[in-house]
């Protein structure tokens, strides 16, 4: 694979741009990973491939996870959008046309300061805002 990554004149492009670009790759890759190593885990018979493989989609998810959130706190409209759409009970169509018109609005019901700068790092008693994404286990 070549640097054929930009639709514009790389040297036109600010480096904002060019790393955002990058990581817009990045995200798409480890999406590509994360389907692959699922295929291959529905097909294995070893439990133990099994399980390395699993491991290693879970660095993959990982990997996907911070690539998506530094995006998102590059794109406060889109970091609105997320918000009002993943970790939501309910319709997910629905809950992301909500969210997205919110956003075209100035607005979110679940982060009303959405415009503002993102957050910084999140320490384990603070609330994103995006509901518990631990369960009790009585």
């Amino acid at each position: 694979m070549g640097f054929d990554q930009y639709h514009e004149p790389a040297q036109e492009l600010s480096a904002e741009t060019r790393t955002f670009a990058r990581m817009c790759a990045n995200l798409t890759e480890e999406a590509e990973a994360i389907g692959w190593y699922e295929q291959r885990m529905s097909l294995e018979k070893d439990p133990e491939s099994v399980a390395i493989m699993e491991d290693s989609l879970a660095e993959e998810f990982k990997h996907f996870s911070m690539d998506l959130e530094f995006l998102l706190r590059r794109k406060p409209k889109w970091r609105s959008i997320a918000r009002g759409t993943l970790f939501q009970d309910g319709d997910i169509v629905a809950n992301g046309g909500a969210a997205e018109a919110a956003a075209a609005a100035g607005s979110s019901p679940e982060a009303p300061d959405a415009g503002s700068a993102p957050p910084g790092p999140v320490g384990p008693d603070s609330s994103l805002g995006i509901g518990s994404l631990r369960e009790d286990i009585a």
